[in-house]
Formats: C-alpha cells, structure tokens, sequence
C-alpha cells in the first residue's frame, strides 16, 4: 500500500461520521472478557458468523487469538486481500477454532457506506457472501463510478442520506449484485434506510482510528496489537504462520 491511499482513508473517514451523527464522544475500542473454549480436533468452525458490534466475527466467537482485518470496499487493496489472503484464512485459520477473523470497517466516503448497509443485509450468517460479492466486482463498479454524469454525482449529495445512498446503489449497480444473492428490492431498500445501523457504523469507524491509530485498508489487528506495516496477505502470511 502507498503511503497516499493510506492518508486517503484516514482523511474521509471524518466526513462520513458528519453525515450520519454529528460530532460526539468516543470510547476506546475494548472487547468483552469471554472465557477461554475448549477447542478439540473434530471442531469446524467454518461457517460460524457472529455478528459484533459493527463487525462480524468468522469462527470460533471465544477463540484465543483474535485477528480483525480492517477495510473499505473502495479500497482496491482490500480487494486484493479478499480474492488472496481472506479466502487463505478461512480455509486454513478459522475452521480450527484456536484463531477468529472479525472483519470491521474503516468508512471511507458515502459510496464505502452504502455498500457497508448492504454487506450487512440479512441475518449475519449472509455478511461473508454478501461482502464477497460486493468486492469481487469491485473493480466493475468502481468503473462506474468513474464515468457516471453531473446528473447522477447531483443526486448523491442533495437530498436525504436514504434517497443518497438508493442513488449511489442504482447507479453502481449495487441492486443487480444483491438481486444475485436472492434479495428483493424491497430487502434492499430497506438495508439502505437503516438509519440506526449507519449511526453505528460512523460511530464505530472514528472510536477505532482514535483508539487504534489506524492509517489506512487493510489494516491488521492481532489479539489488540496493531499490526504495523502490515497491509496485504504477503506481509500478514509469516505472521499467521507462527501462531500456535
């Protein structure tokens, strides 16, 4: 990752904050005490999903090591990281039950937003195909959203942050990727009028750059400790590779 995306990402956070809740007072990032599980050989833990706080928590939720990856679904190295690293990890890591994966969100701007709403969609067992599908076309509708009209940018600042974010799902094509899952446009419009689940996310996204100092997506956060330097699966391999 350079060193400019990584400012990127820590600068547009604030805004998205502002749009959503205001200013308000945030807390540090702490986890609950949770009492160690006994893990044994024939656990799989593959499809466990819980949903916490702002993230969701893939495996075992009472591991002994926590890994969170922190990202942004306009962030081309996040999806990188999906399509290497994260499918690595849920093979190899999670199904055992030692180790979790949380995937949380550092918000960039409103599009990052709206497509967070809709990876949210559902019971929290659909997070991990939803955000998949999502960042597997990445690349598609970041194509989009370079070539869209004054018109269509019009739309996506003036109006209510409902009628903002429909905006923005129309025109990338974030409807036609969730009517792929098996979602009605109704469950869709829905997801994206939640006004309370954007609230957390906001909140969420400035109490965990202020208590992590994190710089930019992906970032990695193993048992607490911010991984430094740590951007891609590369570099986060021979991390993995040591635990017990």
């Amino acid at each position: 990752m350079t060193r400019t995306n990584m400012k990127r990402s820590l600068r547009l956070a604030a805004p998205i904050a502002a749009l959503s809740l205001g200013s308000m007072a945030l807390t540090a990032l702490a986890a609950p005490a949770r009492p160690r599980p006994a893990v044994t050989a024939s656990a799989n833990w593959s499809n466990a999903v819980e949903e916490r706080d702002s993230g969701h928590v893939l495996g075992n939720p009472q591991a002994e090591r926590r890994l969170v990856e922190f990202m942004s679904y306009t962030c081309s190295h996040c999806a990188e990281f999906a399509r290497t690293g994260e499918q690595a990890i849920k093979l190899v890591v999670v199904p055992r039950g030692r180790a979790n994966f949380e995937i949380r969100h550092l918000l960039r701007d409103p599009i990052d937003l709206t497509a967070t709403l809709l990876t949210h969609c559902g019971a929290s067992e659909n997070f991990a195909r939803n955000h998949q599908a999502i960042l597997l076309r990445q690349s598609e509708w970041m194509a989009k959203e370079r070539t869209i009209s004054q018109a269509q940018r019009t739309r996506w600042n003036f109006g209510t942050n409902i009628a903002r974010r429909r905006a923005i799902a129309s025109d990338l094509g974030f409807y036609d990727i969730m009517e792929d899952r098996g979602y009605s446009r109704t469950q869709i419009d829905r997801c994206l009028a939640d006004e309370a689940k954007a609230n957390r996310l906001a909140q969420a996204t400035q109490r965990d750059v202020a208590a992590l100092g994190l710089q930019g997506t992906p970032s990695f956060v193993l048992d607490g400790q911010l991984l430094n330097g740590v951007h891609s699966w590369d570099a986060l391999r021979p991390v993995l590779e040591k635990l017990d």
